[in-house]
């Protein structure tokens, strides 16, 4: 028997206005829809997608770009609100969708160690008690005090990921967002979520690396065209994608 679902997704469908011509300043933007010549086309991110994630599944979502994994996400972490259907989440969720989300890039390491805990909805005095081994294990002791906004994408990936996985979500999110980091780091990074595993966190992993897939991940979800074609134990499901 399979454990209750920690996250349900109910027939989520996104719709995306796109426009059918560039245009390059406001006034213009101003001037067009006013005159009414402002044209759009709807492109359909996800169309009815259904699914459960259980409490300690390790998930992951596979597909070719624009299949709509990344969309997913964004609607699982409430990013994005989805055009019909609805998500239920039980639990806090801690998403690394994208590298430096949630930073001030004004701002130092110290300071966005503060700023991006307190978003994921932690007290000062928490980020306070947890902040060297956020910035131990982020390797940035050298650069704490140094605005984000001269790091490398591997910085702010690192520094993203330690105050996430410190605070110890129900829910983690993983996107591509691990491969700008070395391979060492990404080995610390595998390291510390089967760590949270054990604990009991879900995690949620999307990656073209099938591999990784099938190494971390018991079920997955593969999108094709923004609609589910496939659902189930990871072994057989990247079998049938890797053939397709």
């Amino acid at each position: 028997m399979r454990p209750s679902p920690i996250i349900t997704v109910d027939h989520v469908s996104m719709t995306f206005n796109l426009m059918d011509e560039r245009v390059d300043t406001l006034k213009e933007y101003v001037v067009r829809l006013v005159k009414g010549q402002l044209f759009y086309h709807k492109f359909r991110a996800l169309d009815d997608i259904s699914l459960t994630i259980a409490r300690g599944d390790i998930f992951g979502l596979i597909g070719l770009n624009g299949a709509g994994k990344s969309t997913l996400l964004k609607i699982l972490a409430g990013v994005l609100h989805p055009s019909s259907g609805c998500v239920r989440v039980r639990g806090t969720i801690a998403p690394l969708i994208e590298v430096g989300a949630g930073f001030d890039p004004e701002l130092t390491a110290r300071e966005n160690v503060y700023l991006n805990g307190a978003i994921l909805g932690h007290s000062h005095a928490y980020l306070a008690e947890h902040f060297d081994d956020i910035i131990d294990f982020a390797e940035l002791r050298d650069f704490v005090d140094v605005p984000v906004k001269n790091f490398s994408s591997g910085m702010y990936a690192r520094l993203g990921f330690a105050i996430a996985t410190e605070v110890r979500p129900d829910i983690l999110i993983v996107d591509e967002v691990l491969s700008v980091g070395d391979y060492r780091f990404q080995e610390k990074c595998e390291e510390r979520i089967q760590t949270m595993i054990k604990r009991g966190t879900t995690v949620i992993i999307v990656s073209h690396d099938i591999g990784t897939i099938k190494k971390m991940c018991n079920r997955v979800a593969w999108l094709e065209r923004g609609r589910l074609r496939d659902i189930g134990a990871a072994e057989a499901i990247c079998q049938e994608y890797e053939k397709a």
